[in-house]
C-alpha cells in the first residue's frame, strides 16, 4: 500500500510563479492521498469545491494534505481517499504583496475651461499601489472564469476610467489649468478614493495613487514658461531690454535683418528716453535766470557778503562798504 500511495501523490504548489501576477489556479488534476501543499512567502492558498470556498490556507511552509489539510476544509472534513481514486478540489494561489505600476494617459484628456472652448488637452502621468483585500469579491467576479490574473490585467482595468477621473478632481472647486501640479496632492487624493471605490467590487483596494506630473501641449507650455519669465522680471519693458540684449549678445540677433533693425532702433529710442529724463531731472534741480542761462553758483550770485572783503566792515545790506567805498555786489 506504501507503493501504491507514493505512486499517486503529488504536489500542490504556484508552478508558474511570475512577480507581476496576483493569482494562479491549480485546477483540473486529482489530489491523491499523501500528497504536499507548498505554500511560500507572499502567497495564500484557497481550497475551493464547485465554487465553494473551503478553506483559506496563509501560514507558508510545507504541508500533507489528507493530515493536515483536508481536516479544516469546511465540508471536506470526513474526505477518504479511495485506492485509485483521489480529491478534485481547485486551489487558488494568492500573491498578498503589495503592487506599484505606473501610469499614464495615452491620448490627452481635455479638460473644460472657459479659455479655450474646445477644452485645455493634458496629459499626465504617475504611479498607484494596490493589493488583494477581499479573497470572496475576487472568487466571485474574477478568479471563477480565469486561470490566473496580471497585474497588467489591472490597469487596462484602471485606465478605462482614468480619464473621467481626472477630468472631475481638476475640474472640481475651480483648480487653476495652468498650476495643476500645486494642486497634484489634492487631485490625486480625489481620484484615489474614486478609484478605490471602484476596484473594490473585484477585491482590490487602491492603497495609493500619485501624479507625478501634468503636461500641456507645447505652445501652452511656451505661454507658461513665458508668463513666468516676465513675472519674475516684473517690468514688462525691462523684460524686452534683457531679451534684445541677450538675442545680440549671443549672436541670435545680427545685423542686416528686421530683427536686427528693430532692435537697434527700440534700444536707441530706450536711451534716447534715458537721457531726456536725466536732463529734465537736472533742469529741474537748477532754475534759470532772467536770459534762459542757468544761474550761477551761490559764491558768484547777487547776493552781498556780510563784511568787506577790502577792509572788513560789517556789511547792512549796502551795495558799497560804508567805510571804504568797495563795491559789495
Amino acid at each position: 500500500m506504501g507503493l501504491f500511495g507514493n505512486q499517486f501523490s503529488n504536489v500542490v504548489e504556484w508552478e508558474e510563479f511570475r512577480d507581476d501576477m496576483i493569482f494562479w489556479k491549480w485546477s483540473n488534476r486529482e489530489i491523491k492521498k499523501g500528497s504536499k501543499l507548498i505554500i511560500r512567502s507572499g502567497q495564500d492558498a484557497i481550497f475551493i469545491n464547485n465554487g465553494k470556498v473551503e478553506g483559506i490556507f496563509q501560514e507558508e511552509g510545507s504541508f500533507s494534505i489528507d493530515s493536515e489539510i483536508i481536516p479544516f476544509l469546511s465540508t471536506l472534513k470526513g474526505f477518504k481517499f479511495g485506492f485509485n481514486s483521489g480529491m478534485r478540489v481547485e486551489v487558488l494561489f494568492v500573491n498578498t504583496k503589495e503592487f506599484t505600476v505606473r501610469w499614464g494617459t495615452q491620448n490627452p484628456v481635455l479638460i473644460p475651461t472657459p479659455q479655450l472652448p474646445g477644452g485645455m488637452p493634458i496629459r499626465a502621468n504617475g504611479t498607484f499601489t494596490f493589493k488583494l483585500n477581499d479573497y470572496m469579491a475576487l472568487i466571485d467576479k474574477v478568479a471563477g472564469v480565469k486561470q490566473s490574473y496580471l497585474v497588467e490585467d489591472v490597469k487596462i482595468r484602471m485606465t478605462a476610467v482614468l480619464d473621467q477621473l481626472l477630468m472631475k478632481w481638476i475640474s472640481r472647486e475651480g483648480k487653476d489649468m495652468f498650476n495643476l501640479q500645486a494642486n497634484a496632492s489634492d487631485i490625486a487624493k480625489g481620484i484615489r478614493e474614486d478609484l478605490d471605490m471602484e476596484m473594490s467590487d473585484i477585491g482590490i483596494a487602491i492603497t495609493g495613487f500619485q501624479v507625478m506630473s501634468f503636461n500641456y501641449p507645447q505652445e501652452i507650455q511656451d505661454m507658461i514658461t513665458k508668463t513666468a519669465s516676465q513675472g519674475m522680471i516684473g517690468d514688462l519693458q525691462r523684460y524686452q531690454q534683457v531679451s534684445m540684449t541677450d538675442g545680440i549678445s549671443s549672436g541670435k540677433v545680427q545685423g542686416g535683418g528686421v530683427a536686427s533693425d528693430m532692435a537697434g532702433m527700440m534700444m536707441g529710442m530706450n536711451m534716447a528716453n534715458d537721457m531726456m529724463k536725466n536732463m529734465n531731472r537736472n533742469q529741474e534741480q537748477q532754475p534759470a535766470n532772467g536770459n534762459g542761462s542757468t544761474a550761477p553758483s551761490s559764491s558768484q550770485g547777487n547776493k552781498k557778503p556780510n563784511f568787506c572783503p577790502n577792509c572788513g566792515t560789517k556789511n547792512e545790506g549796502a551795495n558799497f562798504c560804508p567805510n571804504c567805498g568797495q563795491k559789495l555786489n
